[in-house]
């Protein structure tokens, strides 16, 4: 199994990663150009049309907190994009997550299970559209999300989150038609059962071989040429 240190399988920043490597899956800060969320995966597949990795439960990240420690979900709505802010490693809980990404589309698509295997939901993360670097793929996130359920109905997440990121400043007015209409494309997936939701991920399962991948101490270094 490839890890972290290991090249491509070529020269090129953009080489396709094999099964069982060890990249990382970054969000830049909304505010600023550093990076605030580090989760090390490991690649399912990686093709032109799809990158597939799996986060483990007990995942070493980071993430970002109040400078007090608290964390972001509890604080007020209203101060919850203005407080300072600091980074802490932490450990993913609960059962592992499968992202799915398509090369140039603006969402990824996760995959949840509650304890057993017993499949709970798909969610889409609006998101920026992932930019590659020989180490893995970064990204920004957009605050609105999809949930998906097993039946196929589906829903909005975190509408407050993403009115209020914009009255915080974090995203402009234009942006924000622009993620709400990459929403609406992705309901136009759902409603018609494309990919990734028709292609029965939920029956997956990692290889038991698989080791967990560490969280590297340059985890939030800055990448060189970076494709999309």
């Amino acid at each position: 199994m490839t890890d972290l240190t290991t090249p491509p399988t070529t020269s090129s920043e953009a080489a396709r990663w094999v099964p069982g490597s060890h990249v990382l899956w970054r969000y830049k800060d909304n505010a600023g150009d550093g990076i605030h969320i580090c989760r090390p995966v490991t690649v399912v597949q990686d093709t032109e049309e799809l990158l597939a990795v799996w986060m483990a439960p007990g995942t070493e990240c980071v993430k970002p907190v109040l400078a007090d420690g608290t964390a972001v979900h509890r604080e007020p709505l209203a101060t919850r994009y203005t407080k300072p802010r600091a980074l802490r490693r932490d450990r993913w809980f609960g059962t592992g997550v499968l992202k799915l990404a398509r090369p140039a589309e603006p969402w990824s698509v996760w995959l949840f299970w509650d304890p057993g295997w017993q499949f709970k939901n798909w969610y889409v993360n609006l998101e920026e559209p992932r930019t590659r670097w020989a180490g893995g793929v970064d990204s920004e996130d957009h605050f609105l999300d999809i949930s998906v359920r097993p039946d196929r109905t589906w829903q909005w997440h975190d509408e407050d989150e993403f009115a209020q990121a914009q009255r915080a400043g974090l995203m402009e007015a234009g942006k924000a038609r622009e993620v709400r209409a990459a929403g609406h494309a992705a309901i136009d997936v759902i409603r018609s059962w494309g990919q990734p939701f028709s292609d029965n991920w939920q029956h997956w399962r990692p290889d038991p071989d698989w080791e967990i991948p560490p969280l590297p101490d340059d985890w939030d270094r800055t990448p060189t040429h970076v494709t999309s």
